[in-house]
């Protein structure tokens, strides 16, 4: 089977680029920047992509790689930092931005290629760096470019091409144009990857490792950890044992609706075990979103650890760990830079008594969404949006009480049942509401009251990497607001969140 290897600089893009040649058809896979080349003696790589990332060449500790890369014959395309240091290498140079370029530009193709077949002349593309290219190397010639500096260059002679631009990202108006012009064009690679060939090869790897032990599975009602249960469970069957933690910091009636769906949906062992008291406790005092997320981490590996022992031979945690989880805590094969720890990644402690079994781990949402479908999951519980491994402790913005998450829970109810009411639940990605950590003066009846403000927030996005704030009514959000304020006691006020990702993250710690 064909594949397109990215080299990983530390861009929090890095997977993306995974995700947008898999969407071509094309198997791709993630590896370290100083891969060893032997590596890539390998003829099914048809191409290497080198991604984005946060250094500047110029660093004493920048990654770098050995320039006979450029020589394997197999074509080669540099994003962002990619571009910088392929330019690097061939003696072009690179210098700081006076001013750092971040967010949309105008892209000029000033030369045709192959790469820009049916890509209009002007179009937008996305930007993302400090540094850039200030004169290209004399092996390389100007394909296209933005007011501000080159924006895609070509080898002379080889099929070496740079992108300053991120054509992953959605904001990128042809991006995934220029993609597959590389991937099938240029590398003659062959689209013949699948995710039905994933759950099959993804089964037997998990027969295989878990042999005749058993395992123990984290189980929370979402998207993620539903599809890992049923994979796993088609792998072993029996061997399973799905635990759903009542963390005190669940949706609403979560704890009665998930025992229901999954007594009535499948024929898996589940057990639930009620740990919202100690869960609470040990967030008593504590603001700090980091911190937050790795005690919620630690505590969910000791209740596990607590119900390992009543489990014979149970020597692995199954979780739903999936691609944008591990991207956000941090890059697993390369020096991206932390966005936020998630508790099923970088909230795990050091030391655990489990071997860990992440059959979703390599996956973005949408394709967790598609093998859930293929492996036969109810639609209602596969589109279901998603929900954050700490749950409402992230939501509940600095100190975490029991009060505040019954209001929370109270308010993000009412907004996820009216969206579903309306219709609206499908045309978005993620909606929730977040309790801010600030009290501001309202007036109901001929009272002053001073209450809590509630923040609505929905998102729309394909990857769940970059994301577009939901264009809800006007009417269903003043409809919304009005029943929040009048049915939970607590919150005097309602604000809309109308920021994209980037810049900001779609949860809002």
């Amino acid at each position: 089977m064909d594949k397109i290897v990215i080299l990983d600089f530390g861009s929090q893009y890095n997977q993306l680029i995974a995700r947008r040649v898999r969407e071509i058809g094309v198997y791709s896979e993630v590896v370290p920047f100083d891969k060893e080349l032997d590596y890539f003696n390998d003829s099914s790589i048809k191409g290497i992509i080198l991604s984005g990332g946060p250094n500047s060449v110029y660093d004493e500790d920048s990654p770098k790689i050995d320039k006979q890369i450029f020589n394997l014959g197999v074509p080669v395309l540099g994003i962002c930092y990619g571009m910088q240091i392929t330019q690097y290498l061939y003696n072009g140079k690179i210098s700081p931005s006076k001013k750092r370029e971040y967010g949309k530009s105008t892209l000029n193709i000033v030369k045709s290629d192959v790469i820009f077949d049916n890509v209009k002349e002007i179009s937008t593309v996305w930007m993302s760096h400090g540094d850039h290219v200030d004169s290209l190397s004399s092996d390389f010639h100007l394909i296209a470019n933005t007011d501000s500096c080159f924006a895609a260059a070509k080898h002379n002679e080889l099929n070496i091409y740079n992108l300053q631009f991120h054509p992953e990202v959605t904001h990128s108006e042809f991006g995934h144009v220029i993609l597959h012009n590389f991937v099938i064009k240029i590398c003659g690679a062959s689209a013949n990857w699948s995710l039905g060939n994933y759950i099959d090869n993804t089964v037997a790897s998990i027969k295989k490792t878990v042999g005749n032990k058993r395992v123990i599975l984290a189980l929370s009602g979402g998207v993620d950890s539903s599809v890992a249960a049923v994979l796993v469970h088609k792998a072993i069957g029996d061997q399973l044992t799905c635990i759903f933690v009542d963390t005190g910091l669940m949706r609403k009636d979560e704890r009665i609706k998930v025992m229901e769906t999954y007594g009535k949906n499948f024929h898996m062992n589940i057990k639930a075990v009620d740990a919202e008291d100690r869960f609470l406790d040990k967030l008593k005092g504590v603001k700090e979103p980091e911190q937050k997320r790795k005690i919620i981490g630690n505590e969910f590996i000791e209740v596990f650890n607590e119900e390992k022992y009543k489990f014979k031979d149970a020597d692995f945690l199954a979780q739903g760990t999936i691609y944008p989880d591990v991207i956000e805590s941090t890059s697993i094969k390369g020096p991206s830079s932390t966005i936020k720890s998630h508790h099923n990644v970088g909230g795990l402690p050091e030391e655990m008594e489990f071997e860990l079994l992440e059959p979703l781990r390599e996956l973005f949402k949408d394709e967790v969404r598609r093998v859930g479908i293929e492996l036969g999951i109810p639609e209602e519980m596969v589109m279901r949006h998603p929900f954050p491994g700490p749950g409402l402790g992230i939501r509940v913005i600095e100190e975490v009480t029991k009060e505040k998450v019954r209001i929370l829970q109270e308010a993000d109810d009412i907004f996820i049942n009216e969206l579903i009411k309306e219709g609206l639940y499908q045309e978005t990605s993620q909606a929730f509401v977040t309790l801010l950590p600030c009290k501001t003066v309202g007036v109901m009846g001929d009272n002053r009251t001073y209450e809590f403000v509630a923040a609505v927030r929905s998102v729309n996005t394909s990857d769940f990497m970059t994301a577009s704030f939901s264009r809800l009514p006007f009417d269903f959000l003043d409809r919304v607001s009005t029943m929040i304020i009048n049915q939970v006691k607590g919150i005097n006020r309602v604000v809309y969140d109308i920021t994209s990702k980037p810049p900001g993250t779609i949860e809002w710690e």
